[in-house]
């Protein structure tokens, strides 16, 4: 028999403006800090009213934020050569400064972060103080003298950038109804794609112009800081809506723990209680992790693979930067709008899509790897087949990202979305960085200039990235019923999570963290 919860206080337009929750219901200490509804994330409202203006500017806003976060995370490597010269480093301590072990401190920060963003309701502010002293890091990186100073920079800019994704995510999900969140999610992932296809033409116009790789650094910095200023003018707190839910199945405002309601320990330990028992959110993060080990892969060796591949054809990249940017934008905005257009039909349209999508593209991805034996050994043949399956690789495959993101934000407690988002992309960026360091493990005794290198890549990629977009797909297809079932409201009780579930657990967190530290010891030691 199922225990009887109450809901969390629900607004009505007429006390959201009045800023006056419905209903009867005592004030904590946490409560009494908030000088209105827009910072208490226990009011909620069915639909979001906001003016079409204020939502179009907030998601721009977003998106150029959530660009120069991911931008300046890889500007470092255009200037590779400069930075060692300049700062008298070696090769092995440049490798520490954009390695899988500066890659942990994203992983790891946005965890805190994005519940402090969460039990605070200064979501607006906290992206926007990450946003200033991310972009004051990196003109800290451009002042550096030695190798420690750009270090604590780059790691302190880490600490920025890490929640931006998840506070970004969050945001969008409230500023517009449930319906076109998956179609605005998309539009902020469009930053993904337009990043990978501009950032090496920015990068080469820095060059070009003779500029200095810290005035290169010192400018991109300074737009960060106005992005972040114009963030926190522009952009309201909006109220939180509620979630995909039909049935309240839990209610993070009891709890067994013995703890006064609404403090920071009590609804830390009742989210994450939630978010362990619902059926769905592992198999769908298990699921995505292979899926973004594929693509991590991808990004990482394909240019170069394709590089080697075509040697003649120097215009490869730049078109290849084109594809990305141009079919994958469109395809992640399409994904977004089917989505969004089927969802008074049915949610799953984002886990067809990304499952189906990814099976189809596998063979593509295989076509572009082998386009040149298909064309038997002729470049100009074979850059044509490469260019056409490329784009039906990334058409079929990218339309995921920006529905997916926004099913699983609106399964989650409306209360704290934020940091559920964040347990997602963190465990998702500690699974995903494994695929290219276990492959620049595999590579390190081969020179990368030769013919064995080029076919172990070729055989390493038409592997592994086919193998993760099926595997991804099984866990997909396999999670729809599981998400019924937490739609439902059918997750599994309190009190009445199985042995074996917590063993699966434990075995899991155990299994990853052994993965983390051994990756970790040795990104260090074969840098």
């Amino acid at each position: 028999m199922k225990d009887k919860v109450q809901k969390p206080p629900v607004a009505s337009e007429e006390t959201r403006h009045q800023n006056v929750p419905p209903g009867p219901r005592s004030k904590s200490k946490r409560q009494l800090f908030f000088s209105s509804d827009e910072h208490d994330n226990s009011v909620l409202v069915q639909r979001p009213v906001v003016p079409i203006w204020q939502v179009a500017l907030s998601i721009v806003l977003l998106f150029i934020n959530y660009f120069l976060a991911q931008y300046d995370k890889f500007i470092l490597s255009y200037f590779q050569s400069q930075v060692i010269s300049s700062l008298g480093m070696s090769l092995s301590e440049y490798g520490i400064l954009s390695g899988y072990a500066t890659g942990i401190v994203y992983a790891v920060l946005a965890i805190p972060v994005a519940y402090l963003a969460d039990y605070t309701g200064y979501r607006v502010w906290i992206l926007s103080v990450a946003a200033i002293w991310w972009s004051l890091c990196v003109i800290f990186q451009g002042l550096s003298n030695n190798f420690w100073q750009i270090l604590l920079a780059r790691i302190g800019m880490g600490t920025g950038q890490a929640p931006v994704e998840a506070l970004s995510v969050s945001l969008i999900s409230d500023l517009v109804p449930k319906k076109w969140v998956f179609l605005s999610e998309s539009l902020l992932y469009i930053g993904v794609y337009i990043g990978e296809a501009i950032s090496a033409q920015i990068a080469t116009a820095f060059l070009k112009s003779n500029t200095p790789w810290n005035s290169a650094l010192k400018a991109i910095g300074i737009v960060g800081l106005v992005v972040g200023v114009l963030v926190r003018v522009a952009i309201r707190e909006p109220i939180r809506q509620t979630s995909l839910i039909t049935v309240e199945a839990d209610n993070l405002n009891s709890s067994n723990v013995e703890l006064p309601p609404r403090s920071a320990r009590h609804d830390f330990l009742a989210t994450v209680s939630y978010v362990m028992r619902m059926r769905s959110f592992w198999v769908l993060t298990i699921a995505a992790s292979f899926r973004q080990i594929s693509g991590n892969v991808f990004g990482y060796y394909m240019p170069a693979y394709l590089s080697a591949l075509y040697p003649s054809q120097p215009a490869l990249l730049s078109d290849y930067g084109i594809i990305v940017g141009v079919v994958g934008t469109f395809a992640v905005v399409f994904g977004g709008l089917a989505a969004s257009f089927f969802s008074h039909k049915t949610i799953m349209i984002p886990l067809y899509m990304t499952a189906i999508g990814g099976m189809i593209s596998s063979i593509f991805v295989i076509l572009m790897i082998f386009s040149k034996s298909t064309a038997n050994g002729d470049e100009s043949s074979g850059t044509t087949i490469l260019y056409g399956a490329m784009a039906a690789a990334y058409l079929t495959a990218e339309t995921w990202l920006g529905a997916f993101s926004s099913l699983l934000i609106l399964l989650l407690p409306p209360q704290y979305k934020t940091f559920g988002i964040a347990i997602y992309l963190s465990v998702l960026v500690l699974i995903y960085s494994t695929g290219p360091q276990v492959m620049a493990l595999a590579l390190r005794n081969i020179d990368p200039d030769s013919d064995p290198y080029v076919q172990r890549v070729r055989l390493v990629l038409a592997i592994l990235i086919p193998l993760g977009y099926w595997l991804a797909a099984v866990g997909f297809l396999y999670a729809i019923p599981k998400v019924r079932q937490d739609v439902d409201g059918r997750i599994v009780q309190r009190g009445n999570m199985s042995r074996s579930r917590k063993l699966a657990f434990a075995s899991f967190a155990g299994l990853l963290s052994c993965l983390v530290i051994a990756l970790f010891a040795t990104s260090l030691i074969f840098r």
